[in-house]
């Protein structure tokens, strides 16, 4: 009965060495970087863990994008020139950019903040491709 019971432990441990334990396929999963001929287009990307949890709305040029939440990017295509990426309300990080036509940026978003402090406050700094990359394994699109 002994004997039974050690081959049956030494079968499970056999089987357990053969699991994959890396990254699940969705997690590695590359977000697909394209441009848009004619336009610039940033991708701003929230990380996870981030900072903070809370949940923290951006716009560009005072257009809103929507609310970024550790785990996100977003996508957005705009003309050539000088734009400034900001929170809203009492939330007063930004940052200003100048992009040219038919090129990709990456622009990584932080927030402070808690449960108790629950104004949020923004961080936002350019990125170079690499980065950017990384940072949007597994990432959701807001």
């Amino acid at each position: 009965m002994a004997k039974n019971f050690i081959g049956m432990l030494a079968l499970l441990g056999l089987f357990a060495g053969c699991a994959s334990m890396g990254p699940s396929a969705q997690d590695t999963q590359a977000v697909r970087i394209e441009g848009t001929p004619g336009k610039a287009v940033i991708y701003l990307v929230r990380t996870r863990p981030d900072l903070s949890d809370l949940t923290t709305p951006v716009t560009i040029g005072g257009d809103p994008i929507g609310a970024t939440f550790a785990g996100t990017y977003y996508r957005v295509e705009v003309p050539a020139g000088r734009h400034t990426i900001s929170g809203t309300g009492q939330d007063n990080g930004a940052l200003t950019i100048d992009v040219r036509a038919d090129r990709v940026y990456f622009v990584q978003h932080s927030v402070s903040g808690s449960w108790r402090a629950t104004n949020p406050h923004s961080f936002f700094r350019v990125i170079d491709e690499a980065r950017g990359r990384a940072a949007m394994v597994g990432a959701e699109r807001g």
